[in-house]
Parts: C-alpha cells; structure tokens; sequence
C-alpha cells in the first residue's frame, strides 16, 4: 500500500492542490484507504479532519462511508461539519437524516444552511423530522427548515407553512409563501 501511503501524505501535506489530486484519487480505492481516513478523522488537525470528510464525499457511499460522514457530522471544527453536510447534500442518505437535523441545533449559520440543502436532497423522508424540529431550533435554523420544507414541496408541511405565514420574519414568510404556491 506504498501507494496509498503516498496519497495520504499528499492529503495531508497542507497544499490544496496536492491535496485535492490526492481525494480524488484515493476515492478510487475506497476499501484500501477507508482505515487510513477513519485515523484521519480523529487527527488533531483540523485540516486533516477535513480532507479525509473531503475524501470520503467523493466515494461511492457505503454503509461504513455514511458512518464515518455521520461522525464527521459531530465534529469539534465546524468546517469539519460543514465539509460532512455538503457530502450528505451530494450523497443524500436517510440514514443520516436525524444526525443532520441534530446539527441544526449549530450557531453556525453556514453549517446550518447546508444541512438544510441536505435534508432536501433526501426529500419527503426527512419531512418528519423537519417538523418534529420546527419549534426546537434557534430562529436562523428555523427559518432553513421552512425553506426546506418549501423547497421539498411535501402537502404534509402545509400546516407548518400556514403557520410560518405569521411570523415576524420577512424571509419566514418569503419561504413559506413559495412552499404554499408550489
């Protein structure tokens, strides 16, 4: 695995494009690279962390990929999380829907952004959870779970939308508006 070896030191050798040749490359060897990227995702740095998230959105998902995504999801670094929702955007999962609405718990705005173009990907499976977390959220994660239950277009969300008509937010209102014409 001399090979992979190498990658992985181009992974990780903090030169971006060294370390993109490297993702795509390694993504066509999944079963060979997986336990060096499960290593890397528990590495201190937090752009090695990052890379291996990189590295496992550009492989065919397994259960073993959607695993580690998952746990990438819970990640310390919030680029780390952001890199695991944009894979789930990719890749959508149903298995990874309650790890994903969970995250919507973040302050962070563009993480909670992308995990709602996630959940959309997966479509009406994730409408339950959606509106099982509508009212448990910060406002800034509640107004992404009105867009995403806009943009899934799912009858089951219309009551929710009808109620997003009410709010104070202009951008709440925006969305659920869209969600009711479509």
């Amino acid at each position: 695995m001399p090979e992979i070896e190498s990658l992985i030191g181009d992974l990780t050798s903090g030169e971006d494009e060294r370390a993109e040749q490297a993702a795509i490359q390694l993504a066509d060897s999944p079963e060979a690279c997986l336990p060096y990227l499960q290593a890397l995702l528990q590495a201190d740095t937090v752009d090695q962390r990052w890379w291996a998230v990189r590295t496992l959105a550009q492989m065919p998902t397994s259960r073993q990929i959607i695993e580690m995504l998952v746990a990438a999801l819970q990640d310390p670094s919030a680029e780390v999380r952001q890199c695991a929702a944009l894979a789930f955007a990719s890749h959508p999962q149903p298995e990874a829907i309650a790890p994903l609405v969970n995250a919507l718990q973040a302050t962070d705005s563009m993480l909670i952004s992308l995990v709602a173009n996630a959940l959309v990907t997966i479509g009406n499976e994730a409408v339950p959870a959606l509106l099982n977390a509508i009212n448990e959220v910060q406002p800034a994660a509640r107004i992404e779970i009105i867009r995403a239950l806009a943009e899934i277009g799912d009858h089951r969300a219309i009551p929710a939308l009808m109620s997003a008509m009410q709010s104070d937010s202009a951008v709440s209102q925006f969305w659920a508006e869209y969600g009711l014409n479509k």
